[in-house]
């Protein structure tokens, strides 16, 4: 994964992030769920932070209480009126989501978080009647294995434990020796990332799981999901959308037509919930410090709960300006860069295998193995085409001091490029020979990116196919080439 990071970063974030990924223990001593209720999200902590927002009268909860009190239609009825229930103790919005969970609703989704939040007002009655209608919902998804489906699944279960102990067990037992272990990690190391879409749903396993099983999901692959809170930050296109109720920051997504306003505010509760999971990481904290800004605060009636439910005004957050605004992710082949963090900043993204360039208000789709001038982003300069096989790395001179330069010095520095080129075959070996270098092989990464750090110019560089090797499955790891 390429960060920049000792050019980049301050020197004690730089040093931090060099700290190695700590993992939770691998396999759980008992797959018995022993929690009491709230299991699902509300534990303690989490439940005297939205209590104190509450005797606070936070923006969050104004807004909240001010579309639950008005009795405003929200788009899930159900979670709402449960997660009011919790932090007021309302008896009327206990019965709104009793009415919701008994009534003809099938998102089992809702129906776990309103089972498991609302335990202490359930009469024997209704907890059998809302146990028997989750257990026959598990069973309607058994053949939906996305993400999502099986994330209800598991809340679900979980909420069941000591209601339906043996469906319970089996639907966690499954989950946690086959299902993750067995379908969803493998497919992720065989170079699918999940979908951003998706993105919120496994956050809620990841804490559904670790705050009932103490076990935590990502040291399955350590690598990939340290650095999805930097992706999340480079994958925005850069002016913000505004709405009526606020702003939304708009995640890219492949044949880009209309921004869509649920998928940006999914993706900003996915944010909220990599935060709340692990606040201490310094991803987390440039993360926190992006979430943090009032314009971007979920005010509409489908995106305040998940605003309320997860956001921690209270945690210090670092500015994302030290964040570099190059994103370069090996493991998947996907590229982000951005000129500036201003919202009229030029950006480029590579991923889901297609390239994308936004300028001046506009999304232009590219087709990265045609031969075109390259794209010269200030923090990268990027290359195109598969039959190209010269290139040639202009001067860049900087007039400004930076880090790399001391401020006593007036003399214009020559700095190197961040060298990127796409539209190569996926995986393959190449010879790459710079002026005045000897040859050196690299591995193009999954989607066809290669990468050269700093890179000074004027200088030519040659390129072409190993002859060694046919097209073949190599390593990413091996898209390792460092400075030239």
């Amino acid at each position: 994964m390429t960060f920049r990071v000792a050019a980049a970063w301050p020197p004690v974030l730089a040093a931090i992030l060099l700290i190695p990924f700590v993992a939770w223990p691998q396999q759980p001593e008992t797959l018995t769920i022993y929690t009491d209720h709230p299991r699902l999200f509300l534990r303690p902590n989490r439940l005297r932070l939205l209590k104190r927002e509450r005797e606070r009268k936070s923006l969050r909860w104004d807004q909240f209480d001010l579309l639950m009190a008005g009795k405003a239609p929200m788009p899930e009825q159900g979670f709402a009126s449960a997660l009011y229930y919790r932090v007021t103790e309302s008896p009327d919005a206990a019965k709104r989501a009793m009415a919701f969970a008994l009534g003809p609703s099938t998102d089992l989704h809702q129906l776990a978080l309103i089972y498991d939040w609302c335990q202490d007002v359930l009469s024997e009655s209704d907890n059998r009647t809302l146990a028997a209608k989750l257990e026959r919902q598990m069973a309607a998804l058994r053949n939906d294995h996305s993400i999502p489906a099986e994330r209800s699944r598991l809340l679900a279960a979980i909420a069941l434990a000591g209601h339906l102990p043996a469906v319970s067990s089996s639907v966690i037992t499954a989950f946690m020796e086959d299902i993750w272990p067995r379908q969803m990690v493998p497919v992720m190391r065989q170079g699918h990332p999940i979908s951003r879409d998706d993105t919120f749903a496994l956050l809620e396993i990841f804490h559904a799981v670790r705050d009932n099983l103490n076990v935590d999901l990502r040291e399955s692959y350590p690598a990939y999901f340290k650095s999805l809170p930097i992706y999340h930050l480079l994958s925005h296109y850069p002016p913000p959308w505004p709405a009526a109720e606020n702003q939304y920051r708009i995640p890219a997504v492949k044949d880009m037509k209309e921004p869509d306003l649920t998928r940006a505010a999914l993706s900003r509760a996915a944010e909220l919930a990599m935060v709340a999971y692990d606040a201490n990481a310094p991803e987390s904290q440039v993360l926190q410090g992006w979430l943090m800004n009032d314009q971007f605060l979920l005010r509409g009636t489908f995106g305040i709960t998940y605003e309320l439910l997860w956001a921690n005004p209270y945690q210090p957050g670092l500015s994302y300006y030290h964040v570099p605004l190059v994103f370069h992710d090996d493991i998947f082949g996907r590229l982000f860069v951005r000129s500036s963090w201003e919202d009229n900043a030029e950006w480029l993204g590579f991923f889901d295998g297609q390239l994308q360039h936004f300028s001046e208000g506009k999304i232009s789709v590219l087709n990265p193995s045609l031969t075109r001038e390259p794209l010269d982003l200030d923090e990268a300069l990027v290359f195109f085409g598969r039959e190209v096989h010269k290139f040639k790395i202009p001067n860049r001179v900087s007039e400004h001091p930076t880090d790399k330069e001391p401020l006593r010095s007036s003399t214009p520095a020559v700095e190197g490029f961040d060298v990127f080129i796409v539209g190569l075959d996926p995986r393959r070996l190449y010879h790459v020979e710079i002026d005045d270098e000897e040859m050196t092989e690299v591995r193009a990464d999954p989607g066809g990116i290669l990468y050269f750090r700093n890179v000074p110019g004027p200088v030519g560089v040659r390129l072409a196919p190993s002859p060694r090797e046919a097209l073949q499955q190599g390593n990413p790891g091996l898209n390792k080439p460092g400075p030239l």
